[in-house]
């Protein structure tokens, strides 16, 4: 095999003819309307984290044990709260000066806005006596209306202002809890209209300088792709918030890397296309009506493959995956339009001048199979076709090995969930050292109310539940409690042996159901905790007649783990058949889609191992969540058969013409070197998710960049091609072309 083998027509004469039909004003048409669309849509983006939900409870479903707790404990009080707390500390014990700024810290805490002044109880001081915490219920929800996330985190914020205001200068003043740290994790998503998409566009555009080569082409798809952002944000922005759909920080944040990393991939596609129609069209129109009709079979099927593999989640128990999958679809149908309709148009319109220095002149050169470093490297995957598709598969299989063992996916606790420093981390990090580190965050038990004393006994028996009196405790009605609190009365104890509030003071059956509170011996997201949480519900459903129920922040992280693990198993396999059958009508075929997904899913193995290897023993840390595997895989496997698509289907109308084992070096010739510059952008766009500080954001960057990095240099250009052209004709089977002379 030579390169020459590669090319076995001569050029065309002269150009062939192009129908101008209503398709083509059609598209024209649909260009106008997403470009205003995408400049209305602009706004919208700064505008999503007012709609964003970053809370495990708003993730489960209804059907959740921990959701049910939820909803029936919400009638015993009018205000939803978040637990948080604020931490005083020094290295030496506390000082009277201390400890009065301290008092007046809590007073100047309790007027501001959005704090359950109700709820708040004394301050407690340390054994060691160099820590001080007050307890600040923060309103999530009031009278049934849920209190967005970015009001949520200022009024942390102001929590935190008044509490440093009246603090002495020598005291280190603190967040911790669950609402400290959720407010954390809201804070960091707030760089999703900075650092992040500035990130992204920086990355865009010096790879897209690199691979053009021109000072004013990159424009082109960027501004596709900015557009194509707006008008997605513009439509998830109505349905999040008409609450048709849940919008996470982290759903955001890969909508922007996704939206920008596949419009430029599509770009480079339909851009790449155009040039080779530009070498035979002297009007520069006619060479994008025939380069769009022939690029937009391989574009259509891989937008397509993307959006139902995402839409696979909806199948989803979270609410937050659920969801991911429509807000992502809709992202990639949205860069769809306006890839395929604007960037087409506006190109045409511009001109040839736009490739310049390297202006495509008519010259019927555009058979680039000939040509270049993809040609020997086609010809090469020729001549040894048999040992490259074996060894690439043993490099996979290397890879895989060489770090699954690592992979750790049981998941991370909320202070392990970041890559920084956050106050809220190093509050929590001394509130558990100082303090019960249960405190604030109770499992909640609802029974049946004349149950609640056989309840109680059971629950304080559990391994894991705190031991001291009053941790396992009918709810406090904190309506009363500040009642007596305004009469300058300190309410008793139910009695020494007991520790719990008086009857008076708690709240009352509704409907013959009450609340049972039960703090734990270890921090509330912890895995000690989680595994607390698992044997108090064996506990306690198996009273009689109780009809008891186990939730609280703990439940609630278990019940999202569990899940994940559900969604995994589940929708892994259906994203595998959905793929298979959209590449069988696309390539008319049944084995070469096999192979292709066999391929990707080798692929996806080896990411695994590497991640594991990575995550454990370079960046160190602390493991992965339990929806990392889901995420990689669909992300990964939608993303990395995009390739394939773009690759099998110019082979196959390559194979048309020269038969298969020629067709497969032609078509890895022509298209080698768009679809790397595209594997290579979508890489860079989402390893760009490093630059928010979270764990889970950062490994799915890596995850999703490694992975197409080394789907697009070895399984689309060895492995497939290799194995392909080993077997022949044979790969369209069951089609008439896998019979035609090769």
């Amino acid at each position: 095999m030579t390169d020459t083998d590669l090319d076995t027509e001569p050029a065309p004469a002269g150009p062939p003819s192009v129908r101008r039909s209503w398709p083509v004003y059609v598209v024209i048409a649909l260009a106008a309307v997403a470009f205003l669309a995408g400049l209305a849509g602009g706004s919208f983006q700064g505008k999503l984290s007012e709609v964003q939900k970053n809370d495990n409870a708003s993730y489960l479903p209804s059907s959740a044990e921990s959701t049910v707790v939820a909803d029936e404990s919400a009638r015993f009080v009018t205000v939803t709260t978040v637990p948080g707390f604020v931490v005083y500390h020094r290295d030496t014990p506390l000082t009277a000066e201390d400890k009065a700024s301290i008092a007046r810290a809590r007073e100047a805490i309790a007027a501001v806005d959005g704090v359950d002044k109700s709820g708040m109880t004394p301050t407690q001081y340390s054994a060691d006596g160099t820590a001080a915490s007050q307890y600040v219920p923060l309103v999530a929800k009031s009278d049934g209306t849920d209190v967005q996330g970015d009001v949520l985190a200022q009024n942390e914020q102001n929590v935190m202002d008044a509490a440093k205001s009246a603090a002495t200068s020598e005291l280190e003043v603190l967040p911790a809890g669950p609402g400290g740290l959720l407010v954390a994790f809201i804070d960091a998503f707030q760089g999703l209209d900075g650092a992040l998409l500035g990130a992204a566009v920086l990355v865009v555009i010096a790879i897209l300088l690199v691979v053009y080569r021109s000072p004013v082409l990159w424009f082109f798809p960027l501004l596709s792709a900015v557009l194509a952002l707006g008008l997605s944000s513009m439509v998830i922005y109505a349905l999040a918030k008409a609450d048709l759909l849940t919008l996470t920080g982290q759903s955001q944040g890969i909508l922007s890397v996704l939206v920008l990393g596949a419009g430029t991939d599509y770009a480079l596609l339909l851009i790449s296309r155009y040039r080779e129609e530009l070498h035979a069209y002297p009007n520069r129109f006619d060479a994008m009506i025939r380069a769009w009709r022939e690029s937009a079979p391989a574009i259509s099927a891989s937008a397509l493959t993307v959006i139902l593999g995402l839409l696979c989640l909806s199948f989803s128990e979270l609410n937050s995956n659920k969801s991911l999958g429509p807000v992502a679809a809709i992202g990639i149908g949205c860069t769809y339009l306006v890839m395929m309709t604007f960037l087409p148009v506006f190109l045409a319109i511009a001109g040839r001048w736009v490739f310049w220095p390297r202006i495509p002149r008519v010259d019927h050169a555009a058979d680039l199979a000939t040509h270049g470093l993809w040609g020997r490297i086609a010809a090469a995957v020729g001549r040894r076709n048999r040992p490259a598709w074996i060894g690439a598969t043993a490099l996979l299989i290397v890879l895989f090995a060489v770090g699954i063992g690592s992979l750790q996916t049981t998941g991370l606790t909320n202070t392990e969930n970041f890559t920084n420093n956050p106050d809220a981390v190093q509050g929590q990090q001394i509130y558990d050292a100082k303090f019960n580190p249960g405190t604030g965050a109770p499992a909640v038990i609802t029974t049946n109310a004349d149950r609640v004393d056989e309840v109680i006994a059971v629950a304080s028996t559990v391994p894991g539940v705190a031991t001291e009196p009053g941790s396992v405790c009918l709810q406090v009605d904190y309506a009363k409690l500040a009642e007596l609190a305004k009469l300058g009365t300190t309410p008793g104890t139910g009695g020494p042996e007991s520790g719990c509030p008086p009857a008076i003071l708690t709240v009352q059956p509704i409907d013959g159901r009450t609340v049972v509170n039960a703090t734990l011996a270890d921090s509330y997201d912890s895995p000690q905790a989680l595994d607390t949480v698992t044997r108090l519900r064996e506990a306690v459903h198996a009273v009689p007649g109780a009809d008891a129920l186990v939730g609280g922040s703990s439940a609630t992280t278990v019940d999202v783990q569990a899940a994940s693990v559900r969604d995994r198993n589940l929708i892994i396999p259906i994203v595998l058949a959905v793929i298979f059958v959209v590449l069988a009508v696309l390539l008319r075929a049944l084995l070469a889609p096999l192979i292709l997904i066999a391929t990707v899913v080798l692929s996806f193995a080896a990411t695994l191992g590497v991640c594991g290897f990575f995550f454990t023993h370079v960046f160190h840390f602390a493991g992965a969540d339990q929806a990392f595997p889901l995420f990689a895989f669909v992300f990964l496997v939608a993303l990395g058969i995009d390739y394939n698509i773009f690759l099998m289907t110019r082979v196959r109308e390559e194979s048309l013409t020269h038969g298969t084992r020629t067709g497969v070096l032609r078509g890895l010739a022509v298209t080698g070197g768009v679809i790397t510059s595209a594997g290579v952008v979508l890489a860079a766009t989402f390893a760009v998710l490093g630059v928010l500080p979270l764990v889970f954001l950062a490994e799915i960057g890596f995850a999703v960049a490694f992975g197409v990095l080394l789907d697009t240099i070895v399984v689309r250009s060895v492995l497939v091609p290799a194995l392909s052209h080993d077997i022949g004709r044979a790969i369209w089977w069951p089609s008439a072309l896998a019979r035609a002379a090769d």
